[in-house]
């Protein structure tokens, strides 16, 4: 049985050894392929929202299955971390059905969900991982913080510091994990909501920018930090830093892994179930107190295609049936900030996570590549993801609900350019923090028209 972080450690320095180039067909290719015929998981690619409970069930025992096979390989050491069914079933068991963020009257309970759950999703409000430049980086998470619908906050890396560019691994990085978070906490006080809880320290590339943050001033015990694994089933030491690093900071652990939909795990159904088997292990490898899916799509990269929408909501209602965890799902569109095409985006991809038992955080604009975010499209993804819940939609009305959406911006995939939109400082009015009326124009006329579906918003 697992008893402390010294045995995962142990078992990265003692475990088989595999070489890299040996590790993607051997032990996830293969295994994959074979749970999946033998558990005849099926992907119907004009299915968004699984509407097939008995699937769900045989999905989570693959995912169980190829965890026990495969385990997880560190790239430092070329050995694989192993776990026997029994540890598997240990860390699910143990794995928090709540836990509290943020504090005070900020305060929130992030909790499980059930698939159709009457109960909200939690709205954690930012653009994890955006470069970010640091005369944007305020105003820009502050136009999410005040959103009234907002629950947590998250943001993206600090890209420059006074000027200079961030460097991993050196000094440089300190400094911008430590503006971030000073950033953040200057922002949460100035809209009156200083202990929110934060998904930060997100310009830590390194455990040396982790353990940067791990100060009360800086990253407090009801924030978290991420703990990432790689694809496929894979992780490397300066991320088990960061899970030891957790274990007296108290901070929570997000585990992070980025499943390509449509690379190694193959389609839809693979996909799933590595993504499944990632959670299962990082209960583990990554001491995790929740989960933050966020598939990829192989050449799209958007959340919003439907493969990865199908993928988000096939491991959420796998686990909400045989195993429930907290699982908050990455909205990551294709567009950006000032487009109509991105907030039917938000829409499709927060009514799937909802009604499959996510909570919702985002919104990731523009790929994720570009700082064209702002707190208009995280207002939307609360505000859809809260009508779900309050009209009692079921699986088959989100189904119908999102085919109509698609109609509105699939055409974005085919852009060779995709369809990035505009910087936040074009969108935003930076004196008052409010959208630009052209974007708010935008916003209102996508809103009539998800009332015209039948979304009651």
């Amino acid at each position: 049985m697992i008893y402390s972080y010294f045995d995962v450690i142990d078992r990265s320095n003692s475990g088989p050894q595999v070489k890299k180039a040996d590790w993607d067909m051997e032990h996830v290719v293969l295994p994959t392929r074979a749970v999946v015929k033998k558990y005849d998981l099926k992907w119907d690619k004009h299915s968004i929202v699984p509407r097939d409970p008995p699937m769900m069930d045989r999905l989570f025992d693959a995912a169980l299955e190829l965890a026990e096979i495969t385990g997880v390989y560190c790239i430092n050491t070329e050995r694989v971390i192993q776990f026997s069914r029994a540890e598997l079933e240990q860390g699910l068991a143990s794995s928090p059905k709540k836990i509290i963020m943020g504090d005070g009257k900020d305060a929130r309970k992030l909790h499980t969900r059930s698939i159709c759950d009457s109960k909200p999703p939690l709205v954690w409000a930012g653009n994890p991982g955006v470069p970010t430049p640091e005369e944007l980086f305020l105003p820009m998470v502050m136009s999410w913080m005040q959103e009234p619908v907002v629950d947590m906050v998250t943001c993206g890396s600090v890209v420059t510091v006074d000027g200079r560019p961030v460097e991993t691994g050196t000094p440089s990085e300190i400094f911008a994990v430590r503006r971030e978070l000073r950033l953040l906490r200057d922002g949460l006080a100035r809209v009156g909501r200083p202990n929110m809880g934060m998904l930060a320290a997100q310009s830590a590339v390194s455990s040396l920018g982790d353990l940067a943050a791990a100060h009360p001033n800086y990253l407090r015990s009801h924030d978290s930090h991420l703990v990432a694994m790689f694809n496929e089933l894979m992780i490397d030491q300066d991320n088990m830093s960061r899970a030891a690093n957790s274990i007296e900071t108290g901070f929570h652990n997000a585990s992070l892994a980025t499943v390509m939909v449509g690379g190694l795990a193959g389609d839809g159904a693979g996909a799933a179930v590595v993504q499944a088997a990632s959670f299962i292990l990082a209960n583990h490898v990554c001491r995790a107190d929740y989960h933050l899916l966020h598939p990829i799509h192989i050449r799209h990269v958007a959340t919003s295609t439907r493969g990865v929408m199908w993928v988000q909501g096939a491991v959420e209602q796998a686990f909400a049936r045989n195993s429930p965890s907290i699982i908050v799902s990455d909205i990551y569109p294709k567009s950006g900030a000032g487009t109509t095409e991105l907030l039917y985006e938000v829409a499709a991809n927060a009514i799937a996570i909802t009604v499959s038992g996510g909570h919702l955080e985002g919104v990731g604009s523009a790929d994720g590549a570009h700082p064209n975010c702002s707190g208009l499209e995280a207002r939307l993804m609360g505000e859809v993801g809260h009508a779900v819940t309050k009209q009692g939609l079921d699986l088959a009305q989100a189904e119908d609900l999102i085919q109509k959406i698609l109609l509105q911006y699939e055409h974005v995939f085919s852009q060779p350019e995709g369809n990035p939109g505009k910087r936040f400082d074009y969108v935003y009015d930076l004196k008052t923090l409010r959208p630009i009326r052209e974007w708010e124009q935008i916003y209102m006329d996508v809103k009539q028209k998800l009332n015209q579906f039948g979304l009651n918003i």
